[in-house]
Parts: C-alpha cells; sequence; structure tokens
C-alpha cells in the first residue's frame, strides 16, 4: 500500500469514529416549540421569557426554546388543546385557559403555600399527576406566585356587593362574581378593553400587576382591595415529548423550573411598584377594612373551594388540603 493510500485509510477510518460521535451529539440537543397565552412582553410572559432565555443560553447543545408567539399564534382558550396534542412542545399558560381539558385547573388559584413548600408537601406532585393524566402534559413551572387578584371597576361599588354590574371575568373569578351578585361576562383579555371603552362591562377581575400593560387604565376608575387568589401562570410541556427527553434534558429542565419558580420572590416589589403606577393613572383604591375586608376574603375563597369540588370532590379535597389554608 502506498504512503497516500495508507494515510487515506487511515483518515477513513478516524472519519468512521468521529462520525459517530459527532451524530449523537447533535442527537443530543432538542428544540421545543414554545406559545404562551399572553402576548410577548407583557408582565405574564415576561418569566417565561426569561425562562426560555436562560435554557436557551445554558442549554446549548442539549435543549433550546423557539417562542413561536403569543395569542397571534394560538388563542388563549386553545393554548392547552394545542400542548395536549403537541401542535406545541411547551406552552405559558394559565389553569382558567385549559378548564376544557382539565376543569380543576382553575383551583391553581387558590394556592396559598409558595412554590417551594408545594414541592416539599406533595401538593407539585399531586397536580403534575392530575395534568399527566388529564392533559398529556408535564407541569414544569409556577410563576405569578405572590401576585393577588383583583376587581377593577367603572364605578364605586357599594359596600362588598357587585348586584347590577357586569364584570368581565374568566373561570378564575366567576363564582367569586356570582357570590357578590355580578353579572359575569367571559372576554378574553384581548377583547376587554372594548368591551370597557363601549360600557358593554362595568369592570373586570385581573391581577395587580399588568393593567397599564394593555391599557385599561383608560377605562378603569377603582380597585378593590384587599386582593384575593395567587396568579397561576405554569410551564406546561407535552408529556410525549417530556418522555422523549434524556434524562439529562429533562434534569436540566427542573433545574431551570426551580429557578424561575425562585423569582416569585421579585412579585412583592413589583405589586408595589404597580398600584404606584395605578394610582398615577387614576386608579382609586377602594380598601375595605375589618370585617368588611374579611367577609370579602371569605367570600373568595369559599366560592372558589365550592366551585371546585362540584367539579371533582375528591381531588378538589386532597388539593385543598396540600394548596389551602382557609
Amino acid at each position: 500500500m502506498t504512503k497516500f493510500a495508507t494515510t487515506l485509510a487511515a483518515s477513513a477510518a478516524a472519519l468512521a469514529v468521529a462520525l459517530p460521535g459527532l451524530s449523537a451529539a447533535q442527537a443530543q440537543e432538542i428544540t421545543l416549540r414554545a406559545a404562551s397565552a399572553f402576548a410577548s412582553g407583557t408582565t405574564f410572559t415576561r418569566e417565561f421569557e426569561r425562562f426560555v432565555e436562560r435554557v436557551n443560553e445554558e442549554g446549548e447543545g442539549l435543549v433550546q426554546i423557539e417562542f413561536v408567539g403569543g395569542p397571534e399564534s394560538i388563542p388563549p382558550f386553545e393554548i392547552g388543546n394545542a400542548v395536549s396534542n403537541g401542535i406545541v412542545d411547551l406552552a405559558n399558560a394559565s389553569g382558567a385557559f385549559y378548564t376544557n381539558i382539565m376543569p380543576l385547573g382553575d383551583a391553581l388559584k387558590l394556592a396559598e403555600h409558595s412554590a417551594a413548600e408545594m414541592r416539599e408537601n406533595g401538593a407539585w406532585a399531586f397536580i403534575n399527576e392530575l395534568h399527566n393524566e388529564q392533559m398529556n402534559v408535564q407541569y414544569l413551572a409556577r410563576t405569578g406566585m405572590g401576585i393577588p387578584f383583583h376587581i377593577y371597576t367603572t364605578e364605586e361599588i357599594d359596600g362588598t356587593s357587585l348586584e347590577d354590574m357586569r364584570i368581565r371575568t374568566t373561570s378564575t373569578y366567576r363564582a367569586f362574581i356570582n357570590a357578590l351578585g355580578g353579572t359575569p361576562v367571559q372576554t378574553s383579555p384581548g377583547e376587554v378593553f372594548t368591551a370597557l371603552e363601549r360600557g358593554v362591562v362595568d369592570g373586570y377581575g385581573w391581577p395587580a400587576q399588568g393593567v397599564l400593560d394593555l391599557g385599561w387604565q383608560e377605562h378603569t376608575a377603582y380597585r378593590v382591595d384587599p386582593g384575593f387568589y395567587n396568579v397561576d401562570v405554569s410551564f406546561l410541556i407535552n408529556l410525549d415529548t417530556w418522555n422523549d427527553m434524556t434524562q439529562e434534558q429533562r434534569d436540566f429542565l427542573n433545574e431551570m423550573a426551580v429557578w424561575i419558580e425562585s423569582t416569585n420572590a421579585e412579585n412583592e416589589a413589583r405589586n408595589a411598584a404597580a398600584y404606584e403606577a395605578q394610582a398615577e393613572a387614576g386608579i382609586e383604591a377602594i380598601t375595605l377594612e375589618g370585617e368588611a375586608a374579611e367577609a370579602w376574603l371569605t367570600t373568595a375563597y369559599e366560592a372558589g373551594w365550592a366551585e371546585a369540588e362540584e367539579i371533582s370532590p375528591e381531588n378538589a379535597r386532597q388539593l385543598r388540603d396540600l394548596i389551602g389554608d382557609r
């Protein structure tokens, strides 16, 4: 064999060894298609976008995420089906948007423990089990803890009554608004501004944060305090996609999930800033105190749990033991 032929054979052998290794390395990286029920750049996509950015920075060669967009890509009330069926691999959504698949998902708003506490006391495992069985998704992470909901109105309310008032709602607030004598009107977030502008609704339920993102302050006069419930914006990953991943990929995403949940601690300061901005925009706080405040909160939680128990009595009672304090 000539020197050239010997060298060529050696190179070919080396290449044959190298190529399988290269293919294996490439095969280790997975790209997840992701969508959000909330518009990009707004409050309730903020943590998801932080998560995507960090995963893409630290997960090169392992996991990458392609963020395809918000409601312009998939309407909010269809995102549960999209991630369940694998149209997208990863979704940023509130339980209120996928009650058509998992009716008890909306009860996550009733949590009164931190995300870390729920991972420790078995709540996360139970919630994940429900998502696995009913939605074909892995419950990856929860953001929004520490952000309460409020009722915002165009006119001052009388005590704790919403009688004769039409209040924009999702399933999040429906039972509470009914208990207060109001008339729930369900719309997606993108329709609220027009509903307020045209007088279709007299107010709406929404968290402490995000009102100004959507321009709703232009048609909002009052916010009722105290706030109630806790925001749940969860990261859901298609279960087939999750099961097809390597253990290293799953461990990495779980590590990223725990990190993003730690940012919930930032919400106290953000709430304060949001209230200040609302005041500057002309939204006045109606502050209930003493027995009125306690009645407001008791009505909120009892109405929420009563609705959950109607949907799934046994699961609701177990969930209440794990995530509730009232």
